[in-house]
């Protein structure tokens, strides 16, 4: 079922980011997830070689749900965080050029903060510069900032998801401009009173943060709220679709902390697949719920 032009204008789309400024924000992320593509081409020729000496002096053992399941029946792999950084950064350019060239008509309010979601993935690439410090002198600074670049991305892309099941739910909601900036000062109060220790790193070469198993309780929660927005959508619109954009929402969770978490070869093909099902999902479904507008 779809639904009306004048339930878009109660869920506060209408006056709101217009279809034409919904695209540029579109055209930036992909400029966006553009850059960190070249970045990550031009770099990986010099940096891949650093990657058995990074692993060297890793001071413990990323946490994820493989290393949950399988324990330490198998061990990390030098490249495995490399082959998932990349697959995070691909995903988000090819999957933000897919999302503008199937939306640039269509006047879905939580298509954009789906894409942020994606863009998100990039800054992954970040990543990368665990790695070139083992070949070039850089500055703690640098690695700090870095730092906190990568946990700004991850943190904004669960707030945008989350934001996208929101506004299906239908909750009044100021302008699309503002609630991104609200996430966005909200995600760097945040970023910025995480304490990181940039003379180590984990297996999946991130610097050692602070505050890691009440994120994880935090994010899990916003994976319930958000899946459960979505399902209350499929009843309050009348609209089955919702149902599987909750699914989506769940799979793309999936996807990601696999891809975040990868420190063997077993990760980065599953949760690569768990994000392109859930994109799929998604994105198909709000296709079709706002077709016909």
């Amino acid at each position: 079922m779809g639904i009306s032009l004048e339930e878009i204008r109660c869920s506060g789309y209408a006056g709101n980011v217009t279809l034409s400024d919904r695209n540029t924000f579109l055209k930036a992320e992909i400029l966006i997830a553009a850059l960190f593509f070249i970045f990550l081409a031009v770099a990986s020729a010099f940096i891949i070689p650093a990657y058995p000496a990074a692993a060297e002096e890793t001071s413990r053992r990323v946490s994820g749900l493989i290393q949950n399941v399988i324990g330490r029946s198998l061990e990390p792999n030098v490249y495995a965080p490399f082959a998932s950084m990349a697959g995070a950064v691909i995903y988000a350019l090819a999957a933000l050029i897919l999302i503008y060239y199937f939306f640039e008509q269509t006047p879905s309010p939580e298509i954009l903060f789906f894409a942020l979601f994606v863009l998100s993935l990039s800054f992954e690439g970040m990543r990368l510069l665990v790695p070139l410090q083992k070949i070039r002198q850089i500055p703690a600074l640098y690695l700090l900032m870095a730092s906190r670049a990568l946990l700004f991305g991850r943190f904004f892309g669960i707030f945008s998801l989350f934001a996208a099941s929101v506004y299906a739910a239908g909750l009044e909601m100021q302008k699309q401009q503002n609630i991104i900036m609200i996430i966005a000062l909200i995600t760097l109060v945040i970023t910025l009173g995480v304490p990181i220790d940039v003379l180590s790193w984990d297996t999946s070469y991130c610097m050692i943060t602070g505050y890691t198993s009440m994120f994880r309780m935090v994010e899990a929660g916003m994976l319930l709220i958000t899946m459960l927005s979505f399902f209350i959508s499929a009843y309050s619109r009348g609209s089955r679709e919702y149902i599987l954009i909750g699914v989506g929402s769940f799979l793309v969770f999936l996807g990601r902390n696999l891809l975040l978490s990868a420190d063997t070869w077993v990760t980065p093909l599953p949760g690569l697949a768990a994000l392109t099902a859930g994109t799929y999902f998604i994105c198909t479904r709000l296709h079709k719920v706002y077709l016909w507008l």
